[in-house]
């Protein structure tokens, strides 16, 4: 009777175990865009990044669904990736043209959503799958803090998990905004139909990756529920080399017009997981639902 008693006393309690852990899983908040913020759990951005050219007539669809996006949510991260004939080029997007179209030439304008998500043609009539990315319930944060004087940057990049992750990396991301040059413009809708663009202001754009372009690991020690992982960057402000013939562009990055941009990507698959955006002199708090 003693055995039997025992048996269903621990049978009783495995039940009860694997019921409280059923029940946590369901008792996860929604984290759709549409759902309700639940107290103690992070916002959810979506990373938009727009492979895009001065020289480009077609990428103004792509800016203006993401000017779209931006007007609909408060949780658009941007970045625009110059490429080719520009003054803006970036001459490491390599590794990221050889990630999204590692058997395709890089034909502008090509934009992905958290990385690897292709954004659907034509992007001013699918903003709303960006927004479907965001969300008020997830279980990663990220905050930035930063000083930028005398030529220098310092910033502290802070992960923070209300979950156990693991295999997951790190981008940040040196953006300049307000670069005024011309822009090419083949549609007759968008910017009242001007082609060229007499100076457009170009934001958002990249001028350098902190870290390793497709990201540095995270010690997947600094990834376990309620851990802080930090990642300071102690820097000279970056000159940039325009290509040789813009000999009129300034290789110097304006400080009062940097911000930055962090993210965290699966190491599996590269997608992003959440991103973040915080300007110069700026101290952020993490992004947690009161």
């Amino acid at each position: 009777m003693k055995i039997n008693a025992l048996t269903a006393l621990f049978a009783a309690t495995i039940l009860l175990i694997s019921c409280q852990e059923t029940t946590i899983v369901e008792n996860r908040p929604d984290g759709s865009s549409t759902a309700p913020p639940v107290s103690g759990y992070f916002k959810k951005n979506v990373l938009i990044e727009d492979y895009t050219g001065t020289w480009c007539g077609n990428c103004t669809r792509v800016s203006w669904a993401m000017k779209q996006a931006s007007e609909v949510s408060d949780k658009v991260v941007q970045v625009a990736i110059h490429n080719g004939n520009d003054p803006y080029h970036f001459p490491g997007i390599a590794p990221l043209k050889n990630l999204i179209l590692p058997n395709s030439p890089l034909a502008l304008p090509v934009s992905r959503l958290n990385r690897m998500e292709v954004w659907s043609f034509p992007e001013t009539s699918n903003v709303q799958q960006a927004i479907d990315l965001t969300g008020n319930n997830t279980t990663i944060g990220l905050a930035m803090s930063s000083t930028v004087a005398n030529g220098s940057i310092n910033l502290d990049v802070k992960v923070k998990c209300l979950d156990d992750y693991n295999n997951l990396k790190l981008v940040v991301y040196l953006l300049e905004d307000k670069l005024y040059y011309l822009q090419r413009n083949y549609y007759s809708d968008l910017y009242n139909g001007v082609n060229p663009i007499p100076n457009y202001e170009h934001n958002h754009v990249l001028r350098a990756s902190l870290t390793d372009i497709l990201g540095e690991a995270i010690p997947n020690s600094q990834l376990v529920n309620g851990s802080t992982y930090t990642r300071n960057f102690s820097i000279p402000i970056p000159t940039m080399t325009p290509p040789s013939n813009f000999p009129n562009v300034s290789p110097n990055i304006n400080p009062q017009n940097i911000s930055f941009v962090a993210f965290v990507t699966r190491g599996e698959d590269n997608k992003a997981i959440n991103a973040r955006e915080a300007h110069a002199n700026e101290s952020q708090d993490f992004q947690l639902n009161p």
